[in-house]
């Protein structure tokens, strides 16, 4: 028979191998990866909607991902944690966009998450994102023919009660 400190050796070298987890993700959309969790930082590969990829650490917004070909970092919101089945694009947008991208249908932040206090503290201002971000409007036009070739309707809502107004509730 081996003596205790053998098995306790064993174990101990065993330990970290079987609590050393991968955690895998799916690729919510066709992206690129970058050298640092960065917009502007250089392309270092691509991958494809529904890509597999294996995660390997997180910072702020973004997360560092390994595919079959490299490795690199990529936009949280565009990788769904853990596997995700094949479905049509629609459904996994509406879903991720919903907070509804799971399966248990719990509703959760996605906008924020994963930024802490230092990251905010931190944040500066970028021009290159605010343009893209603007390059990505469209007209009233083109939004309405979007609508119309998705089939929307458009919905009247009335607004909402002024506080304190006998509609609106207690003050």
């Amino acid at each position: 028979m081996k003596p205790l400190k053998y098995w306790l050796l064993t174990a101990a070298l065993l330990l970290p191998v079987t609590t050393m987890a991968t955690e895998m993700g799916t690729a919510l959309k066709t992206d690129s990866m970058r050298a640092e969790p960065y917009a502007d930082a250089k392309t270092t590969g691509n991958f494809a909607r529904d890509d597999k990829l294996e995660i390997l650490t997180k910072q702020g917004a973004w997360l560092k991902v390994k595919t079959a070909r490299t490795t690199g970092w990529v936009r949280l919101l565009s990788v769904k944690r853990g596997n995700l089945a094949k479905s049509n694009g629609a459904a996994g947008v509406l879903g991720l966009a919903s907070g509804r991208a799971g399966t248990g249908q719990v509703v959760a932040t996605t906008g924020v998450r994963g930024l802490g206090e230092e990251d905010l503290k931190a944040a500066k201002f970028n021009e290159a994102e605010i343009k893209a971000l603007e390059a990505n409007t469209v007209s009233v036009e083109q939004g309405q023919q979007f609508a119309s070739t998705a089939s929307l309707k458009a919905l009247q809502l009335p607004y909402l009660p002024k506080p304190g107004s006998a509609e609106g509730g207690a003050k």
